[in-house]
């Protein structure tokens, strides 16, 4: 979805015509290679027991029927001339002069009335494995988090609780559902907050980075975040668990920064994709001041040796990104971010 944000808002910046259209059936139009047999459909008997059906095309359900279908849907559009981009393989351009023509393929529980919430977990939550008795209904939870998990699409302001909960899919207890039905409550107060993608953009990236220190109770790692700014339009955000346990806030807040890094790579060379090419520096915003030492400066001996600090200061080097130290906190104000009701006056 990050590439869908993407494209939104640089069709909203240069005032493209934009068009939307829906495939039919379209797992149906993919061609079938493999040899492929099911059971007889209800109203169908075997005289033997024994017989079945050959498949001449995909069907729903069909494990290769996405792949298959868009198979085809690539060399259909490779034969009107169109190129498929290598940093997205479902964008695909056409250039003609100065006309340029992109096409980018994407393929029960009800809160009525609820106690409104300010934010959509505690800051200061003790959610953990042996938090109180197990849950009795665990497919509810997974039910809830799993839709709470899409909706994370267009709402960053909940990303972070999602994930937490998401921690909790195999056993969940009474104070896993308490905090997801909290987040709901927390949606039904705030049922208007969406993505503001904005005209008046000058497709400029902005990046920043945070992490906390060991805040996960379960494995004592660190939590990290990052969000990417599009000119005033969010198009990508990410709140992700670090793979092993670091021994400072240098470290931590370093990682965070080589995650949002490798995101960063990646959307410029989407953006380029859109013929929209940067000759200006990225903005990386940190509020660790000797992680910003750490890659800005190669001979930083203070550092330790395990943490591999080649990947920032390369793009450093290189004039990708550049580094500025922010506030000694962030304060998440969704209005910054373009998360925002556009029914109440700013």
């Amino acid at each position: 979805m990050v590439s869908v944000r993407t494209f939104l808002a640089v069709v909203v910046a240069k005032n493209w015509e934009v068009h939307q259209l829906d495939v039919n059936n379209s797992f149906f139009h993919g061609d079938l290679n493999e040899e492929v047999y099911m059971k007889l459909t209800p109203g169908f008997s075997s005289s033997t027991g024994t017989q079945v059906c050959c498949l001449r095309k995909s069907l729903y359900g069909l494990r290769q029927s996405p792949s298959n279908w868009f198979a085809k849907l690539t060399s259909v559009l490779r034969q009107y001339g169109l190129n498929q981009s290598h940093a997205n393989h479902t964008l695909f351009t056409f250039h003609q002069g100065m006309n340029l023509l992109s096409v980018l393929v994407y393929v029960d529980d009800i809160l009525v009335a609820a106690k409104p919430v300010s934010a959509p977990l505690p800051q200061n939550h003790h959610l953990g494995i042996d938090t109180g008795p197990a849950f009795h209904d665990p497919a509810r939870y997974r039910r809830i988090v799993g839709r709470l998990l899409y909706l994370t699409l267009t709402r960053p302001d909940i990303t972070y609780s999602v994930h937490i909960l998401s921690q909790f899919m195999q056993n969940p207890g009474h104070a896993h559902y308490d905090a997801a039905i909290r987040v709901l409550r927390y949606l039904k107060s705030h049922p208007g907050q969406r993505l503001l993608l904005r005209a008046d953009n000058d497709l400029q990236v902005y990046a920043y980075c945070d992490s906390d220190l060991a805040s996960c109770r379960i494995t004592r790692r660190t939590i990290s975040g990052y969000f990417i700014i599009l000119g005033s339009s969010l198009v990508s955000w990410k709140s992700k668990k670090q793979t092993t346990i670091s021994r400072s806030s240098a470290e931590v807040e370093y990682r965070a920064m080589a995650y949002c890094c490798a995101e960063i790579k990646w959307l410029k060379c989407f953006l380029a994709s859109l013929g929209v090419f940067h000759t200006q520096l990225v903005r990386l915003f940190c509020d660790n001041e000797a992680a910003i030492h750490i890659a800005s400066n190669p001979v930083f001996h203070k550092l330790p040796n395990h943490i591999d600090c080649h990947f920032v200061r390369e793009l450093l080097i290189n004039g990708d990104i550049t580094t500025a130290l922010g506030a000694p906190q962030f304060i998440a104000l969704l209005g910054k971010l373009g998360v925002r009701d556009p029914h109440t006056p700013p």
